[in-house]
């Protein structure tokens, strides 16, 4: 499974690509505007994450009708060959997602929360569905069972629309995207460094060195 990360934080992403993390990015207006400021430019700072990472890049629209999406999507392309043009799953969305696929644009069709919406989506010849299960866990729904759903409904048809997992909260919801098959977990900056984390790993690092540093110093050099 790969792993994206969430975020259009410039540095966050430099250090999980110097930490070998991660084989794409995802981002969005919110990040995008968060990571611009006042004075950026988001086109900037796109350019700049294609430029860190050699995987693909996801970049969203924020028209909603389809000729403004296709106008925008257009733009969007032009800036690297890794962008992949973000459209949210409504009518205007899909219709977006055909024609830019039609003119071999890559497309991550975005806010996906039913099984019904993703069927559609793979139909129109999405690259990626981004189903959002944390944001179905947090209205006490089972988001990881909406990724399960979508992976049987791709396979029985055999579906080239790859299931990005979004939405991510915590490292137990990349386990369960992985077990379940997902092609893609995109994951914000703290989840992605958990990954790393588990407290018998600090122990056992911790009892080690304690044991070696009892050796006297002229016998420690390996």
């Amino acid at each position: 499974m790969k792993l994206f990360i969430d975020s259009a934080d410039l540095g966050e992403i430099r250090r999980a690509v110097d930490a070998g993390l991660i084989d794409g990015v995802t981002t969005n207006p919110t990040l995008l505007a968060r990571s611009a400021g006042a004075e950026g430019d988001p086109r900037e700072i796109l350019r700049e994450i294609t430029r860190l990472v050699p995987g693909d890049i996801s970049a969203e629209v924020v028209a909603t009708s389809t000729e403004e999406m296709l106008r925008e999507g257009r733009e969007l392309a032009k800036i690297a060959d890794n962008i992949v043009v973000k459209v949210p799953l409504t009518p205007d969305g899909l219709a977006a997602c055909r024609k830019l696929r039609a003119e071999e644009i890559k497309v991550n069709v975005t806010l996906c929360f039913s099984p019904t919406q993703a069927l559609l989506a793979a139909k129109s010849a999405a690259t990626y569905i981004s189903p959002f299960v944390g944001r179905l866990d947090d209205i006490s729904s089972n988001g990881m069972l909406l990724v399960e759903q979508i992976i049987q409904i791709y396979q029985n048809y055999a579906f080239a629309t790859q299931v990005l997992v979004a939405s991510v909260r915590h490292p137990d919801h990349i386990v369960q995207a992985a077990l379940l098959g997902a092609d893609v977990a995109t994951v914000p900056p703290k989840v992605l460094f958990q990954l790393f984390d588990h407290p018998l790993t600090d122990k056992g690092l911790e009892s080690f060195l304690a044991d070696w540093n009892k050796l006297p110093k002229d016998r420690r050099g390996i």
